[in-house]
């Protein structure tokens, strides 16, 4: 069973502030579990229903085992349908970024992306697309936010995530700059080229007017119907896409 310290410690983690205080965030559910295992990510420890504990491959000795019962996972889940088995993952110092390996590949820049599952949508695109590197807004949600994680389902594993001041870093960035903008060229029209950055603004207010000024290729998806705008997650997914297509001709 767990202890009542315990429960009170993992709940505590649903919540950025500690989150942040203790270096540890959560992930739920056997495949990213296990993804997360195989990772560069230190798993801490993990909770799992008895059936769970036969589907984890073999462990380093360092990864501290609980079996619960379904009233404790209820208790520790963020999910309001736990999924059987839930892990406490060590937060990694936050990378420096070393603007060569943005060179000869395409890179998404997220300029105020504020809610957790378009984040973790985009960061599982990202990683679908190829695209392994996504440089953050300091105002973006946090990516250890549980809801973030979830939506990556395992993704998140796998790409590198800056959190960087967008103006200072684009000031010394050469490198093509595409941003999604309404006004933009068509992306059917774009020469996509072979590198470059790619920005995504915030689900409101797009791309905040000091980062716009960057922008060397405003790039629009074209509207056919009447919808006033898109997700800025599903933006991320057709724009991906397409310069993948073009990117691997």
């Amino acid at each position: 069973m767990l202890s009542k310290s315990q429960i009170s410690f993992i709940k505590s983690l649903h919540q950025k502030k500690y989150r942040k205080e203790n270096g540890i965030f959560i992930i739920e559910g056997i495949k990213s579990i296990v993804e997360f295992i195989q990772s560069n990510y230190q798993v801490h420890s993990i909770f799992y229903l008895a059936q769970y504990h036969s589907l984890l491959p073999t462990l380093p000795a360092n990864i501290k085992l609980f079996e619960v019962n379904n009233a404790e996972l209820d208790k520790i889940s963020t999910l309001q349908a736990p999924q059987g088995i839930l892990a406490l993952v060590n937060i990694p110092a936050q990378p420096v970024l070393d603007v060569k390996i943005l060179k000869n590949v395409f890179s998404l820049v997220l300029d105020g992306v504020q809610d957790p599952g378009n984040m973790g949508t985009i960061i599982r695109t990202a990683d679908w697309f190829g695209f392994k590197n996504i440089i953050c807004a300091n105002n973006c949600v946090e990516i250890y936010n549980p809801k973030t994680v979830q939506a990556t389902m395992g993704s998140l594993s796998r790409t590198n995530i800056f959190y960087e001041h967008l103006p200072s870093l684009l000031n010394h960035i050469n490198l093509p700059i595409f941003g999604a903008v309404l006004d933009g060229k068509s992306m059917y029209k774009t020469d996509w080229g072979k590198e470059g950055l790619v920005i995504l603004g915030n689900e409101g207010q797009g791309i905040t007017p000091e980062v716009l000024e960057f922008i060397t290729h405003p790039v629009t998806i074209p509207r056919v119907g009447a919808a006033e705008s898109l997700n800025v997650a599903i933006s991320a997914a057709i724009l991906c896409a397409d310069i993948s297509r073009n990117f691997h001709k």
